[in-house]
């Protein structure tokens, strides 16, 4: 398969974010998929952007970052409006946009999400966009 992906990673939680990326990467290699474009942005809520900026460039993108719960209600507002953007832009372009951003309510459960096992998020999104791209 000769596609262009690119994977979008917000790097506010640095150790998270490499797990995922390492995750999403693996499968992408596994796949034959030996090049792949990488941009760094500074949290999930500048993924759509970036996306809308690059969405003719690629075939699919892979989105991957962390949102941990705080006493505000900025989770619920980023989440809910990050992963509705990632949608519209996919839906809108015809373009997969897999979906590897994990919302947490601590650390903990953000470092077991992107660990190099079966639960890691990063791999998760790289699959469904491979999966879509052979339909």
């Amino acid at each position: 398969m000769r596609k262009k992906i690119c994977i979008i990673a917000a790097n506010y939680y640095p150790e998270i974010t490499k797990n995922l990326l390492k995750g999403a990467v693996f499968i992408l290699k596994n796949n034959g998929i030996k090049n792949h474009k990488e941009i760094l942005v500074p949290g999930v809520f500048e993924i759509p952007v970036i996306i809308s900026r690059k969405i003719n460039k690629f075939d699919a993108f892979i989105v991957i970052g962390c949102v941990i719960k705080g006493k505000t209600n900025h989770f619920d507002l980023i989440c809910k409006s990050t992963t509705e953007s990632i949608m519209n832009l996919s839906v809108n372009n015809k373009k997969p946009i897999g979906n590897g951003i994990i919302s947490c309510f601590n650390k903990r459960q953000a470092t077991e999400r992107s660990g190099m096992n079966k639960k890691n998020k990063g791999k998760e999104a790289a699959k469904a966009i491979l999966s879509v791209l052979k339909i």
